[in-house]
């Protein structure tokens, strides 16, 4: 069986285990529906695709209600297509619960960080920023100089500079599953997880 689901982050909390405590990311987890299946002999590749979130056909548009009634499936918000060996486990219309994991599996989960907007060095790479004293003027948290010399007189590619920061994908690997509420479709996680509360997450079974 593909152990893989969509969810949702409702929010960081803590539970105790034995004597120590631990802290948990809840996550809403499916219920998911499989919408499509690509196989490799006709797309190159095998894939599932999950739905998840349903909502009303007014909330989407003509080709997206298309593809949906193409399997039979009520529209979901969100889309997304997981890499797969054999295609042949489910089928389109499947649904797909928290009770694929169980409590102590590992898991790799997929996120976008929250967006902290444009930053300095200082606050995005971690720089020790410029002299506070002696004469320095409003020099406290520039990067300082960037160039190169006369040779090659340029500034290289991939120069730590000021930029937008966060908004990135992110992958945590290897995180412990404390506990699986099957009635409430809930995850709880061991450590924090990308994203703000509400973000989508992938979760997937880890190698180990």
């Amino acid at each position: 069986m593909m152990k893989a689901i969509l969810g949702k982050k409702l929010g960081m909390t803590q539970v105790f285990n034995k004597d120590s405590l631990v802290p948990v990311t809840v996550v809403q987890a499916g219920p998911c529906v499989v919408v499509q299946k690509k196989v490799k002999e006709k797309d190159g590749y095998n894939a599932i695709q999950l739905g998840f979130v349903e909502i009303r056909e007014n909330q989407i548009n003509k080709p997206e209600l298309g593809h949906f009634k193409k399997g039979e499936v009520h529209p979901r918000r969100y889309l997304k297509e997981m890499r797969v060996e054999d295609v042949n486990q489910l089928r389109v219309g499947d649904k797909i619960k928290v009770d694929i994991f169980k409590e102590g599996d590992l898991v790799n989960v997929v996120g976008i960080s929250k967006g902290k907007g444009f930053a300095g060095v200082v606050k995005r790479y971690g720089f020790k920023g410029g002299p506070a004293s002696h004469g320095a003027k409003l020099w406290h948290r520039r990067p300082g100089s960037i160039g190169a010399s006369a040779d090659p007189s340029r500034v290289f590619k991939g120069k730590k500079m000021p930029g937008r920061m966060g908004t990135e994908r992110k992958t945590i690997c290897n995180l412990k599953i404390v506990k699986v509420d099957k009635e409430e479709n809930l995850l709880l996680i061991k450590g924090s997880l990308p994203g703000k509360r509400g973000a989508l997450l992938t979760i997937s079974g880890a190698r180990g």
